[in-house]
């Protein structure tokens, strides 16, 4: 009897996971969904009152399908977010002696219990450093893992444990395939932070008899940022590089602050604010010689310095592999590249093997060194997300770089005095603009439909200026009137349009506000005026 229920639960939820994704796709369709929507709906009703209707046999008029457009995250026409989508429910039935009987109404109850997306409430998203939506297809993957296949994939005795460790590994595989290393050297954790906190402090405490310095810039996240000042509390030497105009860091400068006692160098990948690349693999090259070279010196046996760094907005972006680029630790995480929240992996070399201290103990699971039941369901979506961020790759580059060159284009062929922050080179969909003379927050809350930020999401809560703007040689002020935009996977040219347009307007509207403004336009200085108080 419980076998049937489960069964037929599985089946419905199956059906509704993919309704869903279907209506999601229907999200994207162009402004003439509603239009087809309302012929549909008139067809349908002529047909009702047609002189065939009342005889036998009845004639069902179809509309051909429109051409729909890759997108799931907002609707593609910022004008028709009040229109709902309506969810195609075909009619299931549970299995032989299931308690739900015939089951026709199992896949309505799930329906009409899923939260609405599409109304005039829901703003756009522009914010995909903070966080990405679930693609679909990664929704569907974890599905049975939230339903009947809920084993713990640490329970070696039974088919539930046994199926749910092969979904771990089916994803501790993907995960490794999109960064270039072997599935052993993934070691499952909460996320991103996790991660950092494992490599720095795990590595530093590990070889705190041999090497007490570490080497990172000014402009990384924050929990790397707090790791080290941590370790600096317990006695270690941390040396923080700074960073030139375009947010890159001076080769010479890290080679200089190298030492014999250096036992790790962290310098993240792409940048949370800005979307700077670093020149990854010329610092892992350096490492290699000069890092070796210096170690040498010290003696007892030291290794190189060990390279880590925080890939989380680069992984799925940008093409990566530990091997070619000389990683021996990398902190990834599953909600920056549409995956599930909650879920993120520490890569951890094994040859030349990198040991390290864990910060949780326990069980002695991952390799010992994160104890802890691991989540099938989020690794499983954590592995298809993985899968396909490689399998897209160069289309979602494509799409994303087209998209941001669009908002740069319409903006500055509209405004003055908007600068740029970063390098040109870096990743094209984090862009962050500076929107001179005009206060910044004022800014975001004049754009209550756009889902914009200032910063990092883990800093939003501080009213400082960004400290990643600010070691960039901006001012507070032009650091308070700078804007990050987040342009993804389901970004539509519409919705860019759309915010590229509003900003045009409230920026010209806040300024003619502004007396610092007008003093500009009268060509003044504001460098030269000696401000009271």
């Amino acid at each position: 009897m419980l076998a049937s229920a489960t069964s037929s639960l599985r089946t419905g939820a199956g059906i509704a996971s993919k309704a869903v994704a279907s209506a999601t796709a229907r999200r994207t369709l162009t402004s003439s969904s509603s239009a087809v929507r309302s012929a549909t709906v008139a067809s349908s009703s002529s047909s009702s009152l047609s002189p065939s209707s009342s005889s036998t046999t009845s004639t069902t008029t179809t509309t051909p399908p429109q051409q729909q457009r890759r997108g799931y995250a907002s609707p593609t026409n910022p004008n028709s977010m009040a229109t709902p989508v309506e969810v195609a429910q075909p009619d299931v039935r549970a299995g032989v002696g299931s308690k739900q009987g015939s089951g026709k109404n199992l896949l309505n109850d799930i329906l009409a219990s899923a939260p609405k997306h599409a109304t005039s409430n829901r703003p756009i998203y522009l914010d995909a450093q903070s966080t990405t939506p679930v693609d679909p297809r990664v929704v569907d993957k974890m599905m049975p893992f939230m339903t009947n296949q809920y084993g713990n994939p640490h329970s070696r005795t039974h088919a539930y444990g046994w199926e749910s460790e092969q979904a771990v590994e089916d994803g501790r595989a993907h995960v490794a395939s999109l960064v270039g290393a072997d599935p052993k050297e993934i070691i499952f954790t909460s996320g991103a932070t996790e991660s950092n906190n494992m490599a720095i402090k795990g590595v530093a405490h590990f070889y705190k008899s041999k090497k007490n310095h570490i080497i990172t810039t000014q402009t990384e996240h924050k929990c790397v940022l707090d790791s080290c000042r941590r370790l600096q509390e317990e006695g270690f030497e941390v040396t923080y590089l700074p960073v030139q105009p375009n947010g890159l860091i001076d080769l010479q400068q890290l080679e200089d602050a190298l030492r014999p006692t250096t036992a790790l160098v962290s310098i993240m990948t792409v940048n949370n604010e800005i979307g700077v690349i670093q020149p990854i693999k010329e610092i892992g090259h350096l490492l290699k010689t000069k890092g070796a070279e210096l170690s040498k010196q010290g003696g007892r046996g030291a290794t190189k310095p060990f390279f880590h760094t925080d890939a989380a907005q680069a992984a799925g972006k940008i093409p990566l592999d530990v091997n070619e680029l000389g990683i021996d630790l990398m902190s990834l995480s599953s909600h920056k590249l549409y995956g599930p929240m909650g879920i993120g992996a520490c890569y951890i070399r094994r040859r030349p093997r990198v040991r390290l201290e864990p910060i949780i103990n326990g069980g002695g699971q991952e390799r010992g060194l994160r104890s802890g039941t691991l989540a099938p369901p989020l690794i499983a979506g954590f592995g298809e997300a993985a899968r396909l961020a490689k399998q897209e790759l160069a289309y979602d580059h494509a799409h994303i770089s087209r998209l941001a060159q669009r908002l740069q284009d319409n903006v500055n062929s509209q405004l003055t005095h908007v600068l740029f922050n970063g390098d040109r080179n870096g990743y094209p969909g984090c862009v962050n603009l500076t929107f001179q003379y005009v206060e910044g927050e004022s800014l975001l809350m004049a754009l209550k439909d756009v889902c914009l930020s200032s910063g990092s999401a883990c800093t939003s809560a501080s009213l400082e200026p960004s400290y990643v703007l600010r070691a960039l040689g901006l001012d507070d002020e032009n650091a308070h009137s700078s804007l990050r935009f987040g342009i993804g996977r389901f970004t539509t040219e519409e919705e860019v349009d759309y915010v590229s347009e509003k900003i045009v307007k409230v920026v010209n509207k806040l300024r003619d506000m502004s007396p610092l403004w007008e003093m500009v336009q009268e060509g003044i200085d504001l460098k030269t005026i000696e401000w009271s108080g």
